[in-house]
């Protein structure tokens, strides 16, 4: 009996110690999934079983850190026999981590159902998951399982919420989480000023980013992509060179990722040497870079050199994303190549293997509808595999506009009506058509079914930057503070343009009312307005730079190509569909617009 009793402890000793010596194997091969799965199966034939808590968890911890397949880990997962919460945890986080989201979500709620009481790692991980697969109603549910719990005061998980409601879009719940916060560090400051950014509301995210440093609080790379990004969005170039000076001056211009939204940023503000510059002086680039680079060319009307870019980059042996075609096609859109267009689409499907999405369709119908072949754009979206949405018809409905194809362009509304009914700018376009037909019955007609149905009209606006600050001119803008003096410069440049031959284009001015009338509605136009207020608060030979909502009009094209020679100035315009580069009376546009 004492040899029996002998032989068993000796037996438990012996596997206690293989036990021991898996788990230090295992903590030891954190960087090769080969020498896991021998690790793995020396433990089986030793007989280790896997229902062993101890060891199941380490096999999962050992796998998750080595981004191993979460298949392998969720069979292991479940032959443990009551796993605890640190394997939970690491489950959740596998999968919160993988490229499949979903099942962390599964498995929180079977946690949940387990009565496995969660700790302070659980939520973080969780909603990282919620917040990839953008699932609200979820997301919301576990926010309140959080407080019934009296984790919400915990900073790792309000981090997680203020990342959760910014990436679902609901900035505003991210920004109260956020104020709510006692510790705010760098990563909750990171996270709403990234909501704010990825929710296209740059202002909010430029008066965060000043309250940050306000406060002491020094930003790093994320903090700047998100900066640059919004700077982008606004124009805002002296701000964005204010940051990339920062970025020289603590390295974080080797950061990858701060370089390729500085290179964005130059190009969204349509300063294209910039863009180029820093391109030139990446040490290490990537497809990103390159397909950056290649839509801002494309954008500001440098398509032949986008062009010209991308078969450099072929020779570089990169190899082109779904991404860098669109940007490839908008390049042949913006300048008119229809044949090259196609050749392009085509090699995207043969030779690459990319599947075209609806943003290449809708790069196809836009280079024919910019080359005036708007019944074949009609017949290209009618014969497409994939459902064509909104955009696809508003785009047509665009080149109708631009072309004057009213039968064409009241199909396509009609299409339209059933996908956004309440889209003001359909009504804007067909309204436009009307009115260049001098239907004004019609024109009448479609603005009383605007009032009925609340449909209230996109205003235009211009935005400038100037001393710190990014100035908003809308049609007749009387708000400034030097109004008198813009409209004083205003009057200035009418008579000097006047004087080069410039007569005013009013058939842009779609609305029953004088010549005399229309006139005047064209000269207080919100980029005119936003022009004169710069000509007189900057030096003479400083270029001038502006985005704007909306398209320009016919009117403001002429205008700003004689203002850029009569006050010698290089004039950006972004408008709604493109960069219009004017300079000496000419545009980089081509008039392809």
């Amino acid at each position: 009996m004492n040899d029996m009793q002998s032989h068993n402890i000796s037996g438990e000793s012996t596997k206690r110690y293989i036990l021991k010596k898996c788990i230090a194997l295992l903590l030891s091969c954190a960087s090769s999934t080969y020498k896991f799965k021998q690790v793995h199966a020396f433990s089986i034939r030793r007989g280790i079983p896997l229902s062993s808590p101890e060891m199941g968890k380490y096999l999962i911890f050992s796998l998750v850190s080595l981004s191993g397949p979460m298949r392998y880990a969720q069979k292991i997962f479940y032959q443990i026999q009551f796993p605890n919460i640190f394997t939970w945890n690491t489950m959740i986080r596998g999968y919160a981590e993988s490229e499949n989201p979903y099942p962390a979500i599964e498995i929180h709620n079977e946690m949940c159902v387990n009565s496995v009481a969660p700790d302070t790692h659980t939520y973080p991980f969780v909603l990282k998951a919620i917040a990839k697969v953008i699932d609200v109603r979820e997301g919301e549910k576990v926010h309140c399982v959080t407080i019934r719990n009296g984790f919400e005061s915990l900073v790792f998980v309000q981090n997680s919420l203020v990342h959760f409601y910014g990436a679902i879009g609901q900035a505003e719940n991210a920004h109260k989480v956020f104020e709510e916060m006692s510790d705010k560090n760098l990563v909750a400051w990171n996270s709403v000023i990234n909501g704010y950014a990825l929710n296209s509301r740059p202002n909010e995210t430029l008066t965060l980013y000043r309250r940050m440093a306000f406060e002491g609080v020094k930003p790093d790379g994320f903090t700047l992509v998100s900066l640059l990004t919004a700077s982008a969005e606004l124009g805002a170039l002296a701000l964005g060179r204010r940051a990339h000076v920062f970025m020289l001056k603590v390295g974080l211009d080797k950061n990858l990722h701060a370089a390729n939204a500085l290179l964005d940023l130059y190009a969204k503000c349509g300063n294209v040497k910039e863009a180029e510059q820093i391109f030139d002086e990446l040490e290490e680039d990537s497809v990103v870079s390159w397909t950056s680079l290649i839509v801002g060319l494309a954008v500001n009307g440098f398509g032949e050199r986008a062009l010209e870019l991308f078969k450099e980059m072929e020779r570089k042996g990169f190899v082109p994303t779904e991404i860098t075609f669109v940007g490839v096609l908008y390049a042949c859109s913006h300048c008119g190549l229809v044949d090259k267009g196609f050749a392009y689409f085509e090699r995207m499907q043969k030779e690459f293997g990319i599947k075209p999405k609806i943003e290449h369709y809708g790069c196809m119908v836009d280079l024919l509808g910019r080359a005036g072949l708007v019944e074949k754009a009609y017949k290209y979206i009618t014969d497409m595999p994939l459902q064509p949405n909104a955009v696809i018809w508003r785009t047509l409905l665009g080149a109708c506009s631009i072309h004057g194809h009213l039968a064409l362009a009241e199909m396509t509304r009609n299409h339209l009506k059933l996908l956004e009914p309440k889209h003001s700018g359909d009504y804007v376009l067909l309204s436009n058509l009307y009115a260049a037909e001098r239907r004004w019955s019609d024109v009448h007609k479609l603005r009383r079914t605007m009032l009925k149905e609340g449909v209230k009209k996109v205003p235009g606006h211009s935005l400038v930057e100037l001393g710190n600050r990014v100035h908003e001119f809308v049609m007749g803008d009387r708000t400034h503070p030097k109004t008198e003096a813009i409209y004083a410069m205003l009057a200035e440049m009418t008579r000097l343009l006047r004087l080069e031959g410039y007569v005013p284009h009013t058939s842009n001015v779609l609305a029953d009312i004088e010549e005399e009338e229309k006139e005047t509605a064209l000269a207080y136009h919100s980029e005119k307005i936003a022009i004169a207020f710069m000509l007189i608060s900057t030096p003479p030979g400083t270029s001038i730079r502006i985005v704007k909502n909306l398209r320009v009009c016919a009117d403001c094209h002429l205008a700003i190509k004689l203002i850029s020679k009569v006050y010698d100035r290089e004039i950006v315009v972004r408008d709604r569909s493109r960069f219009h580069h004017f300079n000496n009376g000419s545009c980089s546009c081509k008039d392809y617009w």
